[in-house]
């Protein structure tokens, strides 16, 4: 296939470094200018892949979103004109609410969403570590979007593991779940993940999942609560070592993907009359840090 890397970081690379190596026709479009993207995968051969070409873009028949939540509509809205119809989206990012707000404009093509459990870590500008391996999950957003099933498939076969599912709603309420328990957390005290499995953060963990929770029932994602925990539970010991992605914007005062995570969370709670004080208080906090650094300058 055709493919089109939209947000070349770390995740990005990774998938991008695995579909050329499976003989796809692969290419990135990143913020930076440079005519190629080159780099490694942990201690594998460097590629380079054309960057910002839109010949590339124009046959593209697959384009793979991988940017921040906050980026993804100043980014794709330039690119949308120089689309076929036909070609198939799919949206691969933290947290929840991008595609609402351009789906207006991506009205005609076939959407997927997709959730991915892989780490990966830009170690400069030419390095990509694969720090934790994982699957990808991928299900349709709209009716032309049941018709790609076959994307699963390709991209099994470039990186395992990759599976289609029809509730994909649930799978990424549950990966939301999981980032508001671990990211404004971890971010806040400045720790590691594995930091949050110890006494001190059973309490407050418990009270982030509950809360979630019961906005999931609400919105009819059907999944016990004591099942939920469980499985923020296994995260944080299977990448105890590892800093959130939230944790590393706010070290290094780079804007986080807080609205599309606890943001989200609030927004769909509100719509609900459920009250979330918790979560509340971390968003509140997270968003003080940000709007810290502007008053700074």
């Amino acid at each position: 296939m055709n493919i089109v890397i939209l947000g070349p970081g770390a995740i990005g690379s990774l998938y991008a470094y695995h579909l050329d190596q499976a003989g796809h026709s692969v290419s990135v479009w990143g913020s930076r200018h440079d005519q190629y993207h080159e780099f490694s995968l942990d201690n594998q051969s460097a590629i380079s892949l054309v960057n910002r070409s839109l010949s590339h873009l124009e046959q593209c028949e697959l384009l793979i979103i991988t940017l921040k939540a906050w980026q993804v509509e100043t980014a794709i809205t330039p690119l949308l004109d120089a689309l076929a119809n036909d070609t198939i989206i799919l949206f691969l990012h933290n947290g929840m609410g991008c595609v609402d707000l351009v789906a207006e404009q991506l009205q005609g093509h076939p959407i997927l969403l997709g959730t991915s459990t892989h780490g990966a870590l830009k170690r400069d500008r030419h390095h990509i570590e694969h720090t934790g391996r994982g699957q990808t999950l991928i299900g349709a957003w709209n009716q032309q979007g049941e018709r790609c099933q076959f994307v699963s498939d390709v991209m099994h076969h470039a990186f395992a593991e990759c599976g289609w599912t029809n509730s994909i709603q649930s799978a990424l309420w549950q990966k939301l779940a999981i980032n508001c328990a671990i990211n404004p957390l971890t971010a806040l005290h400045r720790c590691r993940n594995g930091d949050l499995g110890t006494p001190h953060f059973e309490t407050e963990l418990s009270a982030i999942i509950s809360e979630v929770h019961q906005v999931m029932q609400a919105e009819r994602i059907d999944l016990p609560l004591a099942a939920l925990t469980e499985t923020v539970q296994t995260v944080l010991k299977a990448t105890a070592a590892n800093f959130s992605s939230m944790q590393q914007d706010i070290e290094h005062q780079r804007k986080s993907e807080i609205e599309f995570i606890t943001g989200y969370v609030l927004k769909i709670a509100k719509h609900h009359h459920i009250e979330v004080p918790n979560n509340q208080r971390l968003y509140c906090a997270i968003k003080d840090i940000e709007s810290s650094w502007s008053n700074h300058e």
